[in-house]
């Protein structure tokens, strides 16, 4: 579990990213197919039924966790800004702060979580034969809460360094365990949504408990002191700032997928199905990107704290160019399989068919999807959160509330549902591009004179 600490201040660029960025991926990946393992362990061993009941909670758990992952890239950016400009004791604060305020935030979510599960599922038109074990499941993963955001800061606070090979280490065990836990807990004792779902939060046990046995471990600027865990008001106000307006964004993005998931469940079980198999493989496409997001927001953060404006414009440059490369290496690869890596889930043609219907229209547009992750990305390294979460708002929610609710009714295919994806991601694009320039010129005009030669 030890990891070389990388200099982002000085030195080359483009293989420090790729260093940071592609165990972050694997870690996404990873968590991601573990988390798949859920719908396939029930897909194939206790129905479809079961399958639609997981796959319907996607978009709610999504939900509930983006908050506070969102509030993770606060602490990512604040220790980044303060590692960079080499202050120690903020570094320390920041640390202890972030630990507090995520178990804190876990507890709060769950209870949350059991208050609104039953009403919310049912708000979504679950269908009546799915609806008892899409709540139970909900109900007991949502125990899970303080540990899942545990993990998340505990990685963000690593990141901040360079570190993503220790959380990819954790994963990985917690993850086999996961699947090990769904196989015993379905198979032998017949628990099927209940069963994943308590293997899902043992899993994330295992995981939280290992990352911070190690910061105690640590021996450098962000080793753990149990005794020391206690929140700073000024730097916990200065997480929410830069982490909020982020998590929010991931909420809005999450509220849009509820309302499409809303208007799946209204096609039957099997496009539920389908399209909670395909989400579940294309969102590897998804993780690669977005790992580089988080890469570039620490990068950026680092040396935006000290006080570096080009090297900060070469990074944003080489990430984006890395990030879309090989998020559209992967994507091609996952649209070759996509016929039998669907039928791992549930060899059903019609469930089939439904998925390939919705990864090829994700996809095919992968590229644009990339944009508009990394530049908001590049906005919270700055500390700018906020613009780049109203832009979400209106490109991306507005659009699709629009779409479910006055395109859809008048096709009610599944293809015409999905099409929103590609057309939000143009919208969204345009507007980032034009308050991302606007910052950089307006903004932080002071920080980038002199570095527009470098543009």
């Amino acid at each position: 579990m030890r990891s070389k600490t990388i200099n982002m201040t000085e030195g080359s660029i483009g293989d420090k990213l790729f260093a940071v960025a592609l165990p972050l991926a694997a870690t996404a990946v990873l968590q991601q197919m573990f988390n798949a393992a859920d719908v396939a362990v029930v897909g194939r061993f206790a129905g479809k039924q079961a399958m639609a009941a997981v796959g319907s909670n996607t978009p709610v758990i999504g939900l509930m966790v983006n908050l506070f992952t969102g509030i993770s890239i606060g602490t990512n950016v604040v220790i980044a800004k303060m590692l960079g400009a080499r202050d120690e004791s903020k570094v320390h604060d920041a640390v202890h702060t972030s630990i507090l305020l995520a178990v804190l935030g876990g507890f709060l979510l769950m209870l949350a979580g059991q208050a609104i599960a039953a009403p919310l599922l049912t708000m979504l038109s679950v269908p009546e034969e799915v609806l008892p074990m899409a709540v139970l499941y909900l109900r007991i993963y949502a125990v899970g809460f303080p540990v899942i955001f545990l993990y998340n800061f505990e990685a963000a606070i690593l990141r901040s360094q360079g570190n993503t090979r220790t959380p990819l280490f954790c994963l990985t065990f917690s993850g086999l365990l996961n699947v090990v836990l769904n196989l015993f807990f379905v198979i032998v004792l017949k628990m099927d949504v209940a069963g994943v779902a308590l293997a899902t939060v043992l899993s994330n046990v295992v995981s939280s408990a290992m990352l911070f046995v190690y910061l105690v471990r640590d021996k450098g600027l962000l080793r753990v002191v149990p005794s020391d865990l206690k929140i700073s008001s000024g730097l916990c106000r200065e997480i929410v700032r830069i982490g909020l307006p982020a998590g929010l964004q991931g909420v809005l993005f999450s509220v849009s997928n509820i309302l499409v998931q809303s208007a799946i469940n209204s096609l039957g079980a099997d496009v539920m199905a389908g399209s909670a198999a395909a989400f579940n493989i294309e969102i590897c496409a998804f993780f690669m990107m977005n790992a580089y997001t988080q890469t570039l927001t620490t990068f950026i953060g680092q040396n935006y704290g000290a006080g570096k404006p080009e090297r900060c414009l070469r990074i944003t440059r080489i990430c984006i160019a890395q990030a879309m490369a090989l998020t559209v290496v992967l994507a091609v690869v996952l649209l070759v399989f996509a016929r039998p890596l669907l039928g791992l889930f549930n060899p059903e043609p019609e469930v089939i068919e439904a998925g390939l219907i919705r990864m090829r229209m994700i996809l095919y547009f992968e590229p644009l999807d990339v944009l508009m992750e990394q530049i908001p990305g590049a906005m919270r390294g700055y500390g700018r959160s906020l613009p780049p979460a109203v832009v979400s708002l209106i490109g991306v929610v507005g659009t699709r509330i629009l779409w479910v609710n006055l395109v859809f009714p008048m096709f009610r295919t599944f293809r015409a549902l999905v099409t929103v994806y590609p057309i939000t991601w143009v919208i969204t694009d345009i507007a980032l591009l034009i308050v991302y320039f606007r910052m950089k010129n307006v903004d932080l005009k002071e920080f980038f004179a002199g570095a527009d030669s470098a543009a």
